[in-house]
């Protein structure tokens, strides 16, 4: 028996169709659309009355509260605010009067003109069209308008004026024309084109990311059917030689006869999946590693669910790194391994070492560190969700699931870069009804991983609220104070230029605190493709300087620049620190006293956060 079509799958009708069925088939399909709407609405309330609500992030509270004391400081001096009304007007006039000109045929230059960057305005009609184009104007001047008031209203501490900034961008880019159907060109041409088809198709794609979340919009990034781990994904071979509650050691099967006598070991971020480093085989920093002749072991973080509740910070230095070393000397007979800490699994690393300094035990010859924060006071963006208030909601919500969930994480790092991560989707998916494309990079990002509310907790309020790393002996792990500036080794940072997560000025911060020889690199782009970035591709570049002055800006000022991936540079760097050590016989899994448990990537990384 055929089954029954739905009408939004079904093809348009052709041109010689009539209006009566083009309109019969409209309906229908949105008469299944609004079934549909009614049966999420019902899913959504018992999965509310069942999983208990969900945390509101940004909480609606801390907003409400920030844009009180920023009336109260805007009211305080209301010349400056008719001033400032009365500019805005004389704007609005300019842009008003350019777009008569243009009616009546004559020539205006326009009043303002999207930055640099700004891919949303890319459409030839919101400069040909006199209406879109002063629509766009419009937009733009009050955008800046609110942008400048902020600025230059006084009697707002610090961290207010952060909040007021952030969320007033996050609203301005909300409230963008683009992210409107009835005022988006692009979208209204492919919405005629099609008869319509392209509403349904958006209406769809909106249907399916609210059964997603449950009556939450899950925002479709990608294809994630078009991709496997193991198959297309995470493909370099290995084996998973050891394992506990927290990790899996993965190492990976040499491609070369010779190899460094040191192994590798990756501490990648547990906020993410480790195969952010081995996406493919021509993007992948551990296939690059395995085939310069490294010995490479990468840590691959649990999924952890409310049993691993009470895992603290201590535990994950354990049965992480500290564990991970013993197993390597287990697999290959080497004492000693260089390291990569990568974002807060370098945060980890960077723990670990002052722990090992602290013991004397020399257990490690090298530290690289990927975009890693150890000095906390300037945090970017990320400060206006630290603060006590907010972390004391966070953690009651954690102490009742025993985790935070990583879509909540993932929703942060996306508000970052709005535009970017949500609007761009939110325009292409529903407005534009284009099917999300494949693409490696974003499957991996809506790869979520969750939290352990009792390490989640420490890290945010130790590290990000208290500050406590860098201090010496500020924080106590498993009994051992920590003092990063005895940390003697050499050295490695890499930072990245429009890095929104860790910002590079505060990560060169590091370069004042360890007590070692200090290399420090700045590649372009950002916290992923700053760092995911093969030679093959020539993209981006990297500065360089010798010196270490205190201010990250007078670094800068005399770095050098470098055509190109930083990945050749680092390479020579370890190579330069290999010692008396000569190459040994590359090492197979399997080969020392560990026996392989399962093939790479391992179940652990398999485990995902939306069932």
């Amino acid at each position: 028996m055929t089954q029954k079509k739905s009408p939004i799958d079904a093809p348009p009708p052709a041109e010689s169709a009539d209006a009566d069925e083009t309109a019969e088939r409209f309906t229908a399909a949105m008469q299944e659309l609004a079934e549909r709407a009614q049966r999420i609405a019902a899913d959504a309330a018992e999965h509310t009355a069942t999983q208990g609500p969900e945390l509101q992030l940004p909480d609606p509270g801390v907003i409400s509260k920030a844009f009180i004391e920023f009336n109260q400081a805007v009211t305080q001096d209301p010349a400056q605010w008719m001033q400032a009304q009365a500019d805005l007007w004389r704007s609005y006039a300019t842009v008003f009067d350019g777009a008569a000109k243009r009616l009546n045929g004559e020539v205006a230059e326009p009043t303002i003109e999207p930055e640099p960057g700004d891919r949303r305005f890319k459409d030839p009609a919101w400069s040909e069209n006199v209406m879109f184009d002063t629509l766009k104007q419009s937009y733009l001047i009050t955008s800046q308008w609110l942008s400048k008031m902020i600025e230059q209203t006084d009697g707002m501490d610090d961290a207010t004026r952060d909040k007021v900034r952030f969320y007033s961008r996050l609203a301005v880019d909300a409230l963008a024309p683009t992210n409107f159907l009835a005022t988006n060109p692009a979208a209204l041409k492919r919405a005629a084109d099609t008869k319509g088809e392209t509403v349904l198709k958006g209406m769809d794609h909106f249907l399916t990311d609210m059964e997603k979340g449950h009556g939450k919009l899950r925002i479709s990034m990608t294809d994630t059917d078009a991709f496997v781990l193991g198959e297309n994904v995470a493909t370099t071979e290995g084996a998973v030689m050891f394992q506990n509650d927290l990790m899996q050691l993965i190492q990976y099967t040499p491609t070369t006869e010779k190899v460094a006598k040191r192994p590798v070991l990756i501490t990648p971020p547990w906020i993410n999946k480790f195969y952010i480093l081995d996406l493919q085989e021509q993007n992948s920093l551990i296939k690059w590693l395995v085939d310069e002749g490294l010995t490479v072991f990468v840590i691959s973080w649990v999924n952890p669910d409310a049993s691993l509740s009470e895992k603290s910070f201590d535990d994950y230095m354990l049965d992480g790194p500290l564990a991970a070393i013993d197993a390597i000397e287990a697999a290959t007979g080497e004492k000693q391994v260089d390291i990569i800490g990568y974002c807060i699994g370098g945060t980890l690393t960077a723990c670990t070492l002052a722990y090992l300094t602290a013991k004397r035990r020399k257990r490690v010859a090298t530290a690289t560190f990927l975009t890693t924060l150890v000095d906390f006071d300037d945090v970017g963006e990320l400060s206006v969700f630290i603060d006590d208030e907010q972390l004391t909601l966070l953690e009651k919500h954690m102490e009742q699931k025993g985790f935070l969930d990583g879509a909540h994480m993932s929703q942060v790092f996306n508000m970052l870069r709005d535009n970017d991560l949500i609007w761009s989707f939110v325009v292409n998916n529903y407005l534009m009804g284009h099917e999300p494309r494949a693409f490696d990079l974003l499957y991996w990002n809506s790869d979520n991983t969750r939290m352990p509310q009792r390490m989640h907790r420490f890290y945010l309020r130790e590290m990000y609220l208290n500050n406590k790393l860098r201090e010496a002996g500020g924080l106590t792990l498993d009994g051992i104070d920590i003092d990063l500036r005895k940390i003697k080794l050499p050295v490695y940072l890499l930072s990245t230029k429009e890095d929104h997560i860790a910002p590079w000025a505060s990560t060169y911060a590091a370069t004042q605190i360890y007590g070692g020889d200090i290399t420090f690199v700045l590649s372009g782009s950002g916290h992923i493709a700053g760092v995911v970035n093969p030679p093959a591709k020539n993209k981006y570049g990297y500065q360089t300087n010798a010196d270490l002055p205190p201010d990250p800006q007078d670094w800068l000022a005399a770095a050098e620049q470098h055509d190109g991936s930083w990945w050749p540079h680092w390479r020579t760097w370890l190579q330069s620190h290999a010692g008396k050590s000569r190459p040994v016989k590359a090492r197979t899994p399997g080969d020392g006293a560990l026996d392989v448990i399962e093939l790479a990537p391992g179940s652990y990384v398999r485990v995902r956060s939306d069932g």
